[in-house]
């Protein structure tokens, strides 16, 4: 059987995208999506779980079970779109949810209780990508660029698939085998958390709180004195670094600035840096081509384009065929794959590992 499911629940907390492929050697096909949202008082737990707390051991637990409910909920809806049946359906890739990655520490905490999915759905599920990589030396993440090479990859052309999710990472893809991918740093996290603080709105859609708003420079420049953005990759991070509470502190002299002025700054922070890192590494791009849930923020899209300078061709992976939706739970499907069929999922050039590894864990249905 070819046939996967692959499941993505980012750092953005929204809910779980999910995809069925069909993989026929280097071949992808998508036959079908589906999303299904996570209620407040799950996306509440997740968020408190961002942190040290109390009892948060059984609040973990407790969150990985709702979570493999709302997984097996989009295997479901998937199944019913598509007319299949569990029997044809090789295996259930599921990312989890990052709760931690802390990689220079030595590991990356992804909640989920797969077993409990495998269960529910009666088909197997491939869970635990990124503990492999990180145990090989490497950050666990990136890990979408392999999928990327394999998926968007063109000979004599050069690539950048940038993802705007929670975080912001790219894949520079060369045309000749050579792939540069990290984490740039924040996409939606901080534009999400800011306006769910300010108009109990779970994100900015399409950007229109934002432009309502000016750019406050002064801000700008405190915000991109970040370190992170410094370091040469390899590299990755998530919420463990950018978080309300990082913002806030950035904040403390423009206590005053208004709230759309605000998210119109931290829209530009990240086309900024998602800007200047592809200037670092992808300046000789044909095209770059943006996936994830900033592909729709149209606000986000034109300032990306004006800091490149609107010398390169900016546009959605749909322009290759692939909803921008889609692109993260159908790496998820092809690494499930990739595990089945005993190949590496890692990229040691753009994590950092020792070197390839097969990533995944088996849970047998």
């Amino acid at each position: 059987m070819t046939l996967y499911i692959g499941l993505m629940s980012g750092t953005s907390l929204d809910g779980v995208d999910g995809a069925l492929a069909q993989f026929d050697g280097d071949a992808t096909t998508t036959l079908g999506a589906a999303y299904i949202s996570f209620p407040p008082s799950l996306r509440a737990d997740l968020m408190a779980l961002q942190a040290a707390g109390h009892n948060e051991i059984e609040r973990e637990a407790l969150a990985a079970n709702q979570l493999a409910q709302h997984y097996a909920q989009c295997v479901a809806e998937l199944l019913r779109t598509t007319g299949r049946t569990p029997q044809e359906i090789r295996a259930v890739a599921v990312h989890g949810q990052t709760i931690r990655h802390r990689p220079e520490l030595g590991f990356t905490r992804q909640t989920n209780n797969p077993a409990l999915l495998a269960e529910l759905c009666g088909i197997d599920v491939i869970a635990d990508f990124r503990s492999r990589d990180v145990a090989a030396g490497g950050q666990g993440a990136p890990l979408v660029p392999a999928f990327h090479q394999a998926l968007f990859n063109q000979e004599g052309q050069t690539r950048v698939v940038a993802n705007i999710g929670g975080i912001a990472n790219i894949s520079v893809l060369s045309g000749d085998g050579r792939v540069v991918g990290f984490d740039t740093g924040p996409g939606n996290v901080l534009m999400d958390g800011w306006i769910h603080r300010h108009r109990q709105q779970e994100y900015d859609a399409d950007g229109a709180w934002a432009a309502t708003g000016q750019i406050i420079p002064e801000l700008l420049a405190e915000l991109l004195k970040e370190p992170y953005l410094a370091q040469p990759a390899p590299k990755s991070t998530g919420r463990d670094l950018f978080h309300l509470e990082w913002l806030d502190a950035r904040l403390a002299a423009h206590a005053v600035a208004a709230p759309e002025d605000v998210q119109r700054t931290l829209t530009q922070y990240t086309a900024v840096t998602l800007a200047d890192a592809i200037k670092a590494y992808g300046s000789a791009a044909d095209a770059v081509y943006i996936c994830g849930g900033g592909a729709y923020n149209s606000v986000l899209m034109e300032a990306l384009g004006k800091e490149l300078g609107n010398q390169v061709m900016v546009a959605s992976t749909q322009a290759l065929g692939v909803a921008p939706n889609c692109v993260e739970p159908l790496a998820f499907a092809w690494l499930g794959y990739r595990f089945t069929e005993r190949l590496a999922g890692n990229l040691p050039a753009v994590t950092g590992a020792q070197g390839e590894r097969v990533l995944g864990a088996l849970y047998p249905r």
